[in-house]
């Protein structure tokens, strides 16, 4: 039982530091031929960055940069709650808790990747030609993967 929430934990700490990075990270579209690369704060040309996004539609944006802060604040929190109830919880509760916070924090990453995915999938609405998704966004991806999976484990997981 302590192998498996030490591996929880473990998977946890990773899933942070994935969403800490791809949301800080300015790769979430990548352009060889202009060798630039497009974020959710900047844009980089050439190893020169600018504050000013260039997408088309920034209320979408917007929306996504909203939901990937609010998927961090709950996986942080969410992690917390998990140490504090690992430690005051009596035997034999489940971490309800935690898991529904987890899960929280999978429906906002969900619902930021989905915007995101739908207005720049196509690469129609950068400014740079042959464009395609950078680690950023796969990261994005697989952190969606990680929260619903540590989530569900959280629910159905007893303190022994």
């Amino acid at each position: 039982m302590l192998v498996l929430l030490a591996g929880i934990f473990v998977v946890h700490i990773a899933t942070v530091i994935m969403l800490f990075v791809s949301t800080i990270a300015n790769v979430w579209v990548v352009s060889s031929v202009a060798d630039a690369s497009v974020g959710l704060w900047k844009n980089c040309t050439r190893g020169s960055c600018d504050y000013a996004p260039s997408y088309a539609n920034e209320d979408a944006l917007k929306s996504v940069q909203a939901f990937m802060i609010l998927s961090i604040i709950f996986s942080v929190f969410s992690l917390v709650v998990f140490v504090f109830q690992l430690f005051t919880m009596e035997k034999g509760n489940r971490f309800f808790l935690s898991g529904a916070t987890m899960l929280v924090c999978w429906l906002c990453i969900m619902v930021g990747a989905s915007v995101y995915t739908h207005h720049y999938a196509s690469g129609q609405d950068t400014y740079y030609p042959e464009s395609h998704h950078g680690y950023c966004f796969i990261l994005t991806w697989i952190c969606f993967c990680f929260c619903f999976i540590i989530g569900i484990l959280y629910l159905v997981l007893r303190k022994k």
